[in-house]
């Protein structure tokens, strides 16, 4: 299996390298963005070239905005796997701060794209722009590429059937409405968020339904409130491997109970032998079930609960479980 290099500075990059260079945010890594990477690796195999991509960390707008610093849908690291896996040779991650921001066009293109990269060829998007204040657009890329010896290609945007223009900001509109089928559509595959397992109040577990609490430090757009069928991911080593296991999962302030902090929490269906505490998981959602409401009994809780298992099951085809044993729950 051919190793995706990461470089994170100027000289962890070889010299004399030939490439096709493609620059951009890439977050979430929808189809839009899959098509301009797919451009540049096609291109660069033509060429017998290196394919490789630009990206920025951190996203720009949590730079000039950091007032209202923008949620990524991605995490840096579920980021760069995504675009590993469209076939790139390396991605070069630009820390992007006054150094960077503060570059005329010109002296990105020579410092970055010309001299760190070689670039024979730049494939960007036609809304593509760069430079000190976004002052360099397509005709400045392409005015600069007849200069230092390249050639420029932009994509065209990709659109969904209805004529929408696929983005990261339409992303983050279904996500906020919970509409997570729905984004997994334009993004080309499921959302996901990730976060460290902490200790809750355990109404859960006495009710026959343990889960896994993440409440700080989430990374990634948590969905609007409501509760899903989806899956946890346990990560195992550094070896990339992975453990799926079949969840419903409850997003909101648990309005049952007058909740005050907004948590997501994952029952992994029927299973009552897991110690999560500490582990860094990943919650992958599939679709949404229903809203979070609060209910006039706990009886009337529990037999909602007990039907979002079974639309939990159903809709990720596996086994329907029932309620665990709170006396089997082997974590503490």
């Amino acid at each position: 299996m051919t190793t995706v290099e990461i470089w994170r500075s100027l000289d962890e990059i070889p010299k004399g390298l030939s490439s096709v260079v493609t620059i951009g945010n890439f977050d979430g890594m929808h189809e839009g963005h899959r098509k301009v990477i797919s451009a540049a690796v096609t291109d660069a195999r033509a060429m017998k070239v290196q394919a490789i991509a630009c990206t920025f960390d951190p996203h720009p707008r949590q730079v000039h905005n950091p007032d209202s610093p923008l949620k990524l849908i991605s995490p840096l690291r579920d980021r760069l796997d995504a675009m590993a896996a469209a076939g790139l040779n390396a991605t070069f991650v630009i820390h992007y701060d006054e150094s960077v921001y503060t570059l005329t066009p010109r002296e990105f293109v020579e410092k970055y794209v010309v001299d760190a990269l070689g670039a024979a060829e730049v494939v960007v998007g036609k809304d593509f722009r760069f430079g000190r204040n976004n002052s360099g657009d397509l005709e400045t890329l392409s005015a600069l590429g007849e200069e230092f010896g390249f050639t420029v290609t932009s994509v065209d945007d990709v659109t969904a059937p209805e004529g929408r223009r696929w983005s990261s900001s339409w992303v983050r509109q279904l996500l906020e409405e919970g509409d997570v089928s729905g984004a997994a559509r334009v993004l080309g595959h499921l959302h996901r968020i990730r976060g460290t397992v902490e200790h809750g109040y355990k109404r859960g577990r006495e009710l026959g339904f343990p889960t896994a609490n993440l409440c700080n430090d989430i990374e990634g757009v948590v969905p609007g409130d409501g509760v899903y069928a989806g899956w946890l991911v346990r990560h195992i080593g550094e070896s990339g491997a992975a453990e799926f296991l079949p969840a419903a999962i409850s997003v909101g302030t648990n309005p049952q109970f007058d909740g005050e902090v907004r948590t997501v929490e994952a029952h992994v269906l029927g299973r009552s032998d897991l110690n999560l505490y500490g582990e860094n998981v990943s919650i992958m959602f599939v679709s949404r079930i229903r809203p979070m409401e609060s209910f006039e009994s706990l009886d009337a809780l529990l037999s909602q609960m007990d039907e979002d298992l079974r639309i939990s099951a159903y809709v990720l085809g596996v086994g329907v479980p029932t309620r665990v044993d709170p006396k089997a729950v082997t974590a503490r």
